[in-house]
């Protein structure tokens, strides 16, 4: 299981919660990620913990103000990045040219869609994997996997049906070690949180718990 914890633009400490997640991905053998805001990779990266982007565009060299070019972020130290996250919506042809300019510059890739249908059509791009988030849970203190754990089964046979080499991380008001274990009960292989880390008093008390199932 795959825990990537986006930190979005939080008022939170990226490093306290960059060293906390590597200390616990150490000592459990659990593998998690952290996405901080862009101009923090670097200094994220280097507390060795796994480091993602929020977004690349869907560009690369050349005159783009204000992109996120996918070469900058892989510089930076990022291993992959999502891509089309509910809060920064992209066209389906920007999202085919993020992934291809991430995987151009060697990152990973995981795209985010609303629904089983928006995973199906995600699928078809080839990205890494595919996070369902339906954005009604985005921030909320209920997961999908327990307020609607068919939208993680579906997504995952829609993803299967359209390219079977596309992982599905669930997402949306995941925040305990039970909501990562029902989600892996789903058939997903990861889960994509942010505010049951990024706004905890004690992150490191949250990490311990999402991979205490594990």
């Amino acid at each position: 299981m795959f825990i990537l914890v986006n930190l979005k633009a939080y008022p939170c400490d990226p490093i306290e919660i960059a060293t906390a997640a590597r200390d616990v991905a150490e000592e459990s053998g659990v593998r998690i990620a952290v996405a901080p805001q862009a101009a923090h990779l670097e200094r994220v990266s280097e507390t060795g913990v796994e480091t993602w982007a929020q977004h690349v565009s869907p560009n690369g060299h050349g005159s783009h103000t204000g992109s996120t070019l996918a070469e900058a972020v892989a510089d930076a130290g990022a291993v992959g990045t999502l891509i089309n996250h509910s809060e920064n919506r992209l066209r389906l042809a920007d999202i085919d040219a993020s992934v291809a300019a991430a995987e151009r510059a060697g990152l990973e890739t995981c795209v985010c869609g609303n629904n089983p249908e928006q995973i199906a059509a995600v699928a078809a791009l080839g990205p890494d994997a595919a996070a369902v988030e339906p954005p009604e849970l985005i921030g909320g203190d209920v997961s999908v996997s327990s307020a609607d754990p068919d939208i993680v089964t579906n997504a995952v046979d829609a993803a299967s049906r359209v390219n079977d080499g596309v992982s599905v991380f669930c997402g949306a008001g995941v925040s305990t070690g039970d909501d990562v274990a029902a989600a892996g009960e789903l058939g997903a292989t990861g889960v994509l949180l942010a505010s049951g880390v990024a706004k905890a008093d004690d992150p490191a008390a949250v990490l311990e718990d999402l991979v205490s199932e594990l």
